[in-house]
């Protein structure tokens, strides 16, 4: 788990008190550490997967997107949720991508997703559909452009979730000026100023950021 704003302890029980991966999670958890190497860091946590399975179960979203789709853990447990949907999945990597493809068709979920190639921005410019529900966990910088298309596209009551809005816990540390850090606290002040939606930040994993639109 990403638990760096918990204590071992606590990590730990609430671990053991959630629902875990199942056996195709955990092998693709495991391809992705030993493919990825140092990237494997960008793939979401258990307790996040269970969270976005249960998340896209109560929205029982019709169109749902996913910017930023790395190797498939977090697009399977979304997939796995829906009810009649589909999955819209925007990524850079036809080599990472081209492992949550086989991962997709091993959970039976193949047929629910679509995967777009190229630089999201591009390609959610160019995305005509109206969305209930949408995941972002990409390049940080480019968070409030994917936010803005994304948010122009929802519906009202949609919802979009953003991962990685503590950073560790660094964002509340003025003088963290990494320039990561430094771009998430921009999004974060660029979403809590929008008349647009309400926001919730929960502190699961390394922050995990509710937003709906009104």
């Amino acid at each position: 788990m990403k638990a760096d704003l918990l204590t071992p302890a606590v990590a730990r029980y609430v671990y053991e008190h959630s629902t875990k991966p199942d056996p195709l999670l955990e092998r693709l958890a495991q391809e992705t550490m030993e493919v990825t190497g140092d990237s494997a860091g960008m793939q979401i946590s258990p307790d996040q997967g269970t969270f976005l399975t249960m998340i896209t179960q109560l929205m029982a979203p019709q169109v749902a997107v996913e910017v930023g789709t790395f190797t498939g853990y977090s697009s399977v447990c979304i997939a796995r949720g829906l009810r009649g949907g589909r999955l819209h999945c925007f990524d850079v990597s036809d080599e990472w991508t081209s492992i949550a493809r086989r991962y997709w068709a091993e959970a039976g979920v193949a047929d629910r997703v679509t995967l777009t190639l190229g630089p999201a921005l591009d390609t959610l410019a160019a995305f005509d559909q109206t969305v209930d529900l949408a995941f972002v966990d990409a390049d940080k910088g480019n968070y409030p452009g994917y936010y803005e298309l994304l948010i122009e596209r929802m519906r009202p009551g949609g919802l979009l979730i953003a991962d990685n809005t503590l950073r560790r816990g660094h964002v509340a540390d003025p003088s963290h000026d990494e320039p990561t850090t430094v771009e998430i606290r921009q999004f974060n002040d660029l979403v809590i100023e929008d008349p647009r939606v309400s926001v919730l930040m929960l502190p699961v994993a390394d922050g995990m950021t509710l937003i709906t639109k009104h």
